[in-house]
């Protein structure tokens, strides 16, 4: 138990940091406590590693943490995760293997996700077969396109494997594994140009591209790549952490700590040491210098080298140079919303809405960021409570929404320097404009909701580089175009030894993605000793008995230990 649940604060996961409570060595120092950070601190202290996980906000689990506020509670990024109901999958596997099974999921339904585009209703539906056949119905003229669709992602999907061990190869081994195992042609070329070479149907390639915002870049910027990752992560439905977000911080600490390892929050590192160019450590805010043989840094490439590095260890190792070769993604405004009704009583489900003036995805965000007063060119609207089955008994007769719009970085750069909750009246005003705008747009869709609600709150890309550290609100660190996965210095062993990197620059955003991420780093960082990873990894776990009547026959709900 943390010493925030102790005094009754779940949601609060880690130890605060005091300068006489990091004690004794470490053999790896971690930056960032989201997935990445953990999974990497899991996996090496189940190699029998001490390690200490240093995160500068007041809770652990970077983008998948909760936070409280006025009697509710809300998720800031696991809105839902794919392919963890289904015994074997990669995503099962590393749940499994990292939580120590700890971590419970709950089906989210047959409709998962509906499209709400202009005055017409897409729904995807759960499995292959089902999602196919739904399409089918709505464009039956393009039941090949569909099948030769379905067929790339599964190609892309099936190259993954061989595009992580890249991330650990020398360079040149990366050119020959490649000869030997290519990537498929469709591998990372813009999402639009692939689908456009399936089908000229304007509309089906809009709903193929309806999770655009799972990775931040509309279809004509994105690479295939992450497209069909994100496709292939939700093909067999959705589900959701029981007992939130916050559960997946708090099972993966556990090992952490069983290992003598530790987790210190309001940690922030001021610098990381770089000694005879070598990293030996950091340098926190606060001057105590921690010393250790490796530093992993999850925070991101632009953190990373240009805010913790030393200004010579950067240019040494031409990392400032090779940051002109990506760029932050796409920032977002969110709304936090609570009523003091039941999910069921207001009709709130368990499929996310995304919600577009047209299929003209690339053009309207173009437009929007160019004028705010144009129509929302995305609207992700989510309802934590209704696919929690745990909600009910830790709020009863409450009710939670989450909004997420994408806003560029500009509009909010003027109050940047400005401390936060102490912004001014023109930030304020401009908060409440796009609050009330996404408002109605909920209303728009949900009327019943219209004068119920109790409380709300917007965040900004501010809220975001306050939090979560990223500099301009970027919540998927550097964008997944083409351009981004030609990187060849995106991996996990950077030229300075002893510094590693993790998280979802070095290989893709969301939460698999992360720990994927977190994964690889431990492997790379513990080289041949990595066999207890890879052995646990690939140890089958018994079946377990579904939760609850609502999970799916294939859905495998956790229990708790």
């Amino acid at each position: 138990m943390t010493e925030a649940q102790a005094q009754g604060n779940p949601l609060r996961i880690g130890r605060r940091y005091r300068r006489g409570r990091v004690e004794g060595h470490f053999d790896a120092i971690i930056i960032g406590s989201g997935p990445a950070g953990l999974a990497a601190g899991v996996c090496l202290s189940k190699s029998g590693q001490r390690v200490l996980v240093l995160e500068q906000h007041y809770t652990a689990g970077g983008f998948s943490h909760s936070y409280s506020r006025k009697g509710y509670e809300w998720d800031v990024g696991v809105h839902y995760i794919g392919d963890v109901g289904h015994r074997g999958t990669v995503a099962s596997r590393l749940c499994d293997y990292l939580s120590d099974r700890q971590l419970r999921w709950a089906y989210m339904g047959d409709n998962y996700d509906r499209f709400l585009m202009g005055s017409e209703r897409f729904d995807l539906r759960a499995g292959e077969k089902a999602f196919r056949e739904g399409l089918v119905e709505r464009f039956p003229e393009e039941a090949m396109a569909i099948d030769r669709y379905l067929e790339l992602i599964r190609r892309v999907s099936k190259a993954m494997p061989g595009f992580s061990l890249d991330k650990l190869l020398p360079r040149w081994a990366v050119s020959l594994r490649r000869l030997i195992w290519p990537l498929p042609d469709c591998f990372n070329r813009p999402t639009y140009q692939v689908l456009r070479d399936l089908t000229a149907n304007e509309k089906l390639i809009a709903v193929l591209c309806g999770q655009y915002g799972d990775n931040g870049l509309p279809p004509k910027k994105s690479s295939f790549l992450i497209h069909a990752l994100i496709a292939r992560h939700y093909l067999n439905g959705g589900y959701y952490p029981v007992g939130g977000a916050s559960q997946i911080a708090a099972s993966l600490l556990k090992p952490i700590r069983a290992a003598g390892g530790e987790l210190f929050t309001y940690a922030r590192v001021e610098q990381i040491l770089v000694e005879g160019g070598r990293a030996v450590g950091v340098r926190m805010v606060d001057g105590l210098e921690i010393r250790s043989p490796r530093v992993i840094s999850t925070v991101g490439v632009f953190n990373t080298f240009n805010r913790l590095l030393p200004d010579s260890a950067a240019r040494a190792g031409g990392y400032r140079e090779k940051l002109h070769g990506v760029r932050p993604a796409m920032a977002h405004v969110g709304v936090y919303i609570g009523i003091r009704e039941s999910s069921s009583s207001l009709g709130l489900e368990r499929t996310n809405l995304w919600i577009y003036p047209d299929e003209f995805h690339d053009a309207n965000l173009d437009n929007f960021c160019q004028d705010m007063r144009r129509p929302f060119p995305a609207v992700y609207i989510s309802f934590p409570s209704a696919k929690d089955p745990s909600w009910e008994q830790r709020y009863p007769g409450r009710a939670t929404i989450e909004m997420v719009a994408p806003a560029p970085w500009k509009w909010f750069a003027p109050w940047q320097d400005k401390p936060w909750g102490k912004r001014g009246e023109d930030y304020e005003a401009l908060k409440a404009q796009l609050g009330r705008r996404l408002l109605e747009v909920l209303y728009e869709q949900l009327p019943q909701l219209r004068g119920k609600i109790d409380y709300y709150e917007v965040s900004t890309p501010l809220s975001t580089a306050h939090f979560a550290g990223y500099s301009q609100g970027e919540i998927y660190g550097i964008d997944h175009d083409p351009a981004r996965f030609e990187q060849q210095w995106l991996r996990p062993k950077t030229r300075i030894k002893g510094l590693y990197l993790s998280g979802q620059d070095t290989l893709t955003c969301g939460f698999m993605g992360a720990l994927a991420s977190g994964v690889i780093s431990a492997i790379a960082v513990l080289g041949w000793r990595a066999h207890g990873v890879l052995r646990g990894l690939a140890r089958r776990q018994p079946r377990r008995v579904p939760e609850q009547a609502t999970a799916s026959p294939s859905a495998t709900m956790r229990e708790t230990g």
